[in-house]
């Protein structure tokens, strides 16, 4: 789930509240109330990803055109479910849009 190294060397002075936060921070990229509702559930994080167990792949060639042809992001089309990613494409098609 989650994993980390202190990635200093050790020295009992700098652990603490600014290393916790740190490690948070910088290394886990989630909140403390994110990394305390992980540890209770036994869940990993979102971390900004879309989440639809039930939803369909985007088939990789879908993706390809979404991104070389229409011109969305990565981003954009990771956000999308398949039927989004369909649409978007037929209306590509259809209107040069």
């Amino acid at each position: 789930m989650f994993r980390t190294r202190i990635s200093r060397p050790p020295d009992r002075t700098d652990y603490g509240a600014s290393l916790w936060k740190h490690i948070l921070r910088d290394q886990l990229v989630v909140t403390e109330a994110e990394f305390w509702e992980c540890v209770r559930k036994g869940e990993p994080p979102q971390r900004g990803q879309p989440h639809d167990p039930a939803g369909e792949p985007i088939p990789v060639d879908l993706i390809a055109l979404l991104i070389d042809r229409v011109g969305l992001t990565a981003a954009q089309v990771a956000a999308m479910t398949k039927e989004e990613a369909i649409s978007r494409l037929n209306r590509y098609w259809e209107t040069g849009q």
